[in-house]
This record gives C-alpha cells, sequence and structure tokens, in this order.
C-alpha cells in the first residue's frame, strides 16, 4: 500500500531533522517563532498527508499538540522535542533521531493490567499471545512498563512470568534520518511497522480493551 500519490505525501521535508536538533539545543519560544514556518512546512503538512497516506487501512489519525504540559513536570521546557500522532493504538513519530512507528497499548489502567493478566494466564490465550509477538520479527522491539517481581498472586514458575509482569505492552520499530525520510517511500516503512503489530494489537484489543474507568 503507498498512498502517496493520492494524498500528495512526499516524505518530510528536508528541515524537519534540523529543526528538532535545534529545538533540543535551544527549547524556547523565541527559537519556536523564528522557525514556525520550518515546523509547518517540514513537519506537520507531510505528517497530515502521511496520515491522510494511512488513513484507508488505519483509519483516522490525529497530531498531537507540540507543546509540552509542564503543569506537574520538573522540566517546564515548552516545547516537544518530535512530532507524534496516533491512529487507535498505533503511533508515529519524527523527530532528530529520525522515524519511529510503534503499535500497542502504551499505558493500562488498573482494569486493563487486571483484564490483560487474566488473558496471559490462561493457556490458550497466553500461548496465542507468545505466538503472535514471537512472529514479528527482530526489527521491532517489544517493551512495556513491567514490575520488577511477579504481580501478587501468581506462581514465580509461571510459563509466562515476563508477560505477566507487564503493565503495558507495545512494540516499535525506528529508523535513524536517511533519505527515505524525505522520500515517498517513508510511507512503506509505517504500514510495515504497524502490520507486524497488528497480531498482537488485535490480541490486546479482543482481552483487554479499553479501560472502563471513569477519565480523570
Amino acid at each position: 500500500m503507498t498512498g502517496s500519490a493520492v494524498t500528495g505525501f512526499r516524505g518530510f521535508g528536508e528541515g524537519a531533522v534540523e529543526f528538532y536538533d535545534g529545538l533540543e539545543v535551544d527549547n524556547s519560544k523565541a527559537y519556536w517563532t523564528d522557525q514556525r514556518a520550518v515546523y509547518e512546512a517540514d513537519v506537520r503538512e507531510p505528517m497530515e498527508a502521511l496520515l491522510a497516506a494511512l488513513e484507508p487501512e488505519f483509519g483516522r489519525g490525529k497530531i498531537f499538540r507540540p507543546y509540552r504540559d509542564v503543569r506537574f513536570s520538573k522540566d517546564k521546557t515548552p516545547y516537544k522535542t518530535h512530532c507524534g500522532a496516533t491512529v487507535g493504538p498505533f503511533y508515529v513519530q519524527v523527530g532528530a533521531e529520525g522515524l519511529m512507528a510503534a503499535g500497542g497499548y502504551y499505558r493500562m489502567a488498573s482494569d486493563q493490567v487486571a483484564r490483560f493478566r487474566t488473558a496471559v494466564d490462561d493457556d490458550r490465550r497466553g500461548v496465542d499471545l507468545q505466538k503472535r509477538l514471537a512472529a514479528i520479527g527482530d526489527d521491532v522491539v517489544v517493551r512495556g512498563e513491567m514490575l520488577k517481581t511477579r504481580p501478587r498472586g501468581f506462581d514465580p514458575e509461571h510459563p509466562r512470568i515476563d508477560l505477566l509482569r507487564h503493565k503495558s505492552l507495545f512494540g516499535s520499530r525506528t529508523w535513524p534520518p536517511d533519505d527515505t525520510l524525505h522520500e515517498p517511500g517513508c510511507v512503506d516503512r509505517v504500514v510495515a511497522a504497524w502490520r507486524a503489530l497488528g497480531p498482537v494489537v488485535e490480541w490486546l484489543s479482543d482481552h483487554v480493551g479499553p479501560s472502563d474507568q471513569p477519565r480523570r
């Protein structure tokens, strides 16, 4: 699948990486104001086009705001040093380190963690997840927040104890800055990563799903 011919996605602009290199050095309103046109032309507009190219297969996406929420953070720098976007459980970002594509549950509420562990504990469903994770391939790194020890109530010798320790589960693949970042073929990288993660995302959707807890 390549929707670039239809949507106008031609890759991220030549100034995208340099823009974020500069922002990491000078994360200030003065820099942002001076370089705003570069952000719009080389980062945000291409990201919008990328999401449009991905929409027929994965659904409509949303770009995150470039401003950091500093209310409860010791780090008061005002701007994020990457541009990220989501399409449901899938994620893509571009920044100084290049391109990243990911998929899964980056955070899980307590009720989701409970359902996740119940499913992993079940021999049929738990083994199914193991097989799906093993089939992803070495290019995608599987990670997530984990307990340092076993969850309460589970045998430390459980055959899937490492999975049971997870409080979130997602996979990601990264590509350092290169020519393809600025070409239409960039969309194919995201598609390949999201398709590889699709079976794991499907498992999470079937056996965990969204949280039932009220949003704060």
